[in-house]
């Protein structure tokens, strides 16, 4: 594969690309993290499945750069939104291996956002693995930089310590995009539309965390999403009540990257876990 130098794309969004046949491609440089292209890389692979949402093809990865198909640029309509949420649903039915296991070529020391992530298969039950691989690493960091007071930090490590209560029904682990805010659902103008999943940090994890990340940072027709997904395959009896603890670790990750107002956000969400 072959292109002309890389320029500069609509402001926004990554740099691009021209190929000598004249397809515009999108270039991601991840030369500050060697690494995080191909993690990228295999997570986008895997997240692509058959029936699910669309995904960029991958056409080309290393340690540096990756490179993707570009999404051409469209709008939300409640008919995209209505199939999103069946696909979606898809998507997670597809499984992991374990709660915190990476995609097949991914790597235990991933990325989400400019922030390490740790993937590492766990046998037990979500909670357990969800409270000492994602919460807690976050909750320490976030503490030591001071994004969150120790009153913040002592109600998430509460709710840590009765996460087995608060977890919900046993679920097998789904496949996760892992990182599913808004801005990493980019709604295509093709035919009648469709949403497509970009920047994955994609493991084994509860369906419901993806739901919640969507839920925190706001997607328009949440609510079309929401019901398609829940007639497509039913979410758990309490599952909005569960929202805000499926919302620590994304609040603590932003806590960590850019500072306290979410860590204040965390320990609110804490403390209505009680």
């Amino acid at each position: 594969m072959t292109g002309r130098a890389v320029r500069d794309g609509p402001a926004g969004h990554p740099p691009r690309a021209t190929l000598d046949d004249g397809t515009v491609v999108v270039v991601k440089d991840s030369s500050a993290d060697p690494g995080a292209a191909a993690a990228e890389a295999a997570g986008l692979r895997w997240i692509a499945v058959p029936g699910g949402p669309p995904v960029p093809r991958v056409l080309g990865a290393d340690d540096a750069l990756l490179v993707t198909e570009l999404v051409p640029a469209g709008r939300a309509t409640p008919g995209a939104a209505e199939r999103f949420g069946r696909e979606l649903a898809t998507l997670h039915a597809a499984g992991a291996e374990a709660f915190g296991a990476p995609p097949p070529g991914g790597r235990a020391r991933a990325w989400i956002g400019h922030t390490r992530m740790e993937n590492r298969p766990h046998d037990g039950p979500w909670g357990d693995w969800f409270a000492s691989d994602r919460v807690l690493p976050y909750l320490r960091a976030a503490r030591d930089r001071g994004a969150l007071d120790p009153a913040g930090a002592a109600a998430v490590d509460d709710v840590c310590g009765r996460i087995g209560a608060l977890a919900g029904p046993d679920e097998p682990p789904a496949r996760l995009h892992g990182d599913l805010w808004s801005g990493n659902v980019l709604w295509s103008g093709d035919g009648d539309g469709a949403a497509w999943l970009i920047d994955p940090a994609a493991h084994g994890g509860h369906r419901e965390s993806d739901l919640a990340m969507l839920d925190l940072f706001g997607l328009p027709h949440l609510d079309v999403v929401l019901a398609a997904y829940d007639e497509h395959s039913p979410l758990a009896d309490g599952w909005r009540e569960r929202v805000d603890l499926h919302q620590l670790f994304p609040l603590l990750v932003h806590a960590v990257l850019f500072g306290g107002g979410y860590g204040a956000q965390a320990a609110a969400a804490a403390r209505r876990l009680r």
